[in-house]
C-alpha cells in the first residue's frame, strides 16, 4: 500500500473575487488573487512535490464531488440551496469573509470530496495514509453559516460519509491550523464518538472561540479540547503540545482513524499568524500523529489541507508533513531554516510557555 494524495486542478480556480484584471471570473478565465486564501500556497506545494520527485512515491488521484447527501449531513437544505445558487448567478457571500465565483458551489464539493475520499480509501485498507489537498478549506464552516475562507466542513464531511458507510465509528480531529477550528468544533460538540483537538494561536480567528474552557456539551463533554497558545509559540512549545496534552488525549480515547486539520499559518512567515512554527514542526507533528496512529488504529491517518498563506513557505512546511506521512527519504530543505531557528523564543519565554502548556495539560486529564 502507499500514501494516497488527493488533489484537483479545479480546486486551485476557486476564486475569491468576481474579476482578473479587467476580465470577468468564468469558464476558462482563472481567479486571480485578492485574497491570502489564494490558489498559489496549494498550487505550490503540489509542484514543489512534483520538482523534488516525492509525487512519483505517492498515490495520486482525485475524487467525485461529496454529493448532497453527503453535505446534508453536515449542512441543512437552505444553506446548500441558497450556496449553489448565489454559485449558479455568477458568486457571492453567504457569510463572513467567504467570498466564491461561479461555479464555487461545485468546487467546494469537490474540496470536500477529495477529504471524504481519502478517509474512505484509507478506511477500506486501499491506502496506508493519505493527504488531501482540499481547496477551499473547511475547518470554519459551521452548519449553515460559512466563515474564514472555509464554504463547507470537509473533514465533517469525511467524518459523516465514513460512519453512514459503516466503516468506522470513533474518530479524532487533531487540528494545527494557527486559527481555532470553531466549524468543526460546533459539528461535533455534543458528539462523544468524535474527538476534538484544536491546537491554535489565542484570539486570533474567530476572537471570540477557541478558549480552554469549551470541553464539550452534553454526551459530548469532554471530547473538544482547545489549546490556545501566546503569540510566539515556537517550535518547542508545539511539541511539548503534542506530547503532553494531545497524544495522551488520543490514547486516552483510542481512535479508529485520526484525521489531521493540516494548516501551515502557524509558519513564521505567515501573514495571518505569529507562531514561528518551522519546517521541522510540521514534519515532527506530523511523525506524532502518525506513531499515534500506528499504536492506536492501524496506521489509519489522513492530513486534510487547511490555511497557511505564505506562498514560499507553505509549500515547505506541506512537504515536509507529506515526506513523514510517506516515510520517505527525498527532502526539499527549508531555504529559511537556519534564519527560524535564530528566532525562537529564548530560555525565560521557553518558559513561561512551558509552564502555560503545563496549566492546559491539567485540565484535560
Amino acid at each position: 500500500m502507499a500514501t494516497g494524495f488527493f488533489t484537483d486542478e479545479r480546486c486551485f480556480w476557486h476564486g475569491g473575487g468576481n474579476y482578473v484584471l479587467t476580465a470577468p471570473v468564468g469558464g476558462l478565465v482563472q481567479p486571480g488573487g485578492g485574497l491570502p486564501e489564494n490558489p498559489e500556497t496549494k498550487r505550490r506545494l503540489r509542484n514543489l512535490l512534483e520538482v523534488t520527485g516525492l509525487l512519483a512515491e505517492l498515490h495520486v488521484a482525485s475524487a467525485p464531488e461529496a454529493t448532497r447527501e453527503d453535505l446534508l449531513r453536515v449542512h441543512p437544505a437552505s444553506y446548500l440551496d441558497a450556496f449553489r445558487a448565489a454559485s449558479d448567478a455568477g458568486g457571492g457571500e453567504l457569510g463572513l469573509r467567504t467570498p466564491f465565483g461561479p461555479g464555487g458551489y461545485g468546487i467546494a464539493a469537490l474540496s470536500a470530496g477529495l477529504a471524504k475520499a481519502a478517509l474512505d480509501q484509507v478506511l477500506r485498507g486501499r491506502l496506508t495514509n493519505a493527504y488531501a489537498l482540499s481547496r477551499p478549506p473547511g475547518h470554519h464552516a459551521l452548519p449553515d453559516w460559512p466563515n474564514g475562507f472555509c464554504l463547507l466542513n470537509n473533514i465533517a464531511i469525511a467524518i459523516r460519509a465514513a460512519q453512514a458507510a459503516g466503516l468506522a465509528r470513533r474518530m479524532a480531529v487533531v487540528d494545527w491550523d494557527v486559527h481555532h477550528g470553531n466549524g468543526t468544533e460546533a459539528i461535533f460538540l455534543s458528539d462523544p464518538e468524535v474527538l476534538t483537538i484544536s491546537v491554535h494561536q489565542a484570539h486570533n480567528y474567530p476572537l471570540d472561540t477557541g478558549g480552554a474552557e469549551e470541553r464539550g456539551r452534553g454526551k459530548g463533554h469532554g471530547f473538544n479540547i482547545n489549546i490556545p497558545l501566546p503569540p510566539g509559540a515556537g517550535h518547542a512549545t508545539y511539541l511539548e503540545v503534542m506530547d503532553r496534552i494531545v497524544l495522551p488525549a488520543l490514547h486516552r480515547f483510542r481512535p479508529e482513524a485520526i484525521i489531521v486539520a493540516s494548516g501551515y499559518d502557524a509558519s513564521a512567515f505567515d501573514p495571518l499568524g505569529r507562531m514561528l512554527a518551522t519546517t521541522e514542526t510540521f514534519r515532527l507533528m506530523t511523525r506524532a500523529v502518525r506513531q499515534a496512529a500506528e499504536a492506536l488504529c492501524g496506521g489509519r491517518l489522513v492530513l486534510v489541507h487547511e490555511g497557511g498563506y505564505s506562498e514560499m513557505h507553505v509549500p515547505f512546511c506541506g512537504h515536509a508533513a507529506i515526506e513523514e506521512l510517506a516515510g520517505s527519504a527525498i527532502r526539499a530543505p527549508d531555504p529559511l531554516g537556519a534564519a527560524l531557528a535564530a528566532r525562537q523564543p529564548d530560555a525565560d519565554w521557553q518558559a513561561h510557555l512551558s509552564a502555560h502548556v503545563g496549566r492546559l495539560a491539567g485540565l484535560f486529564v
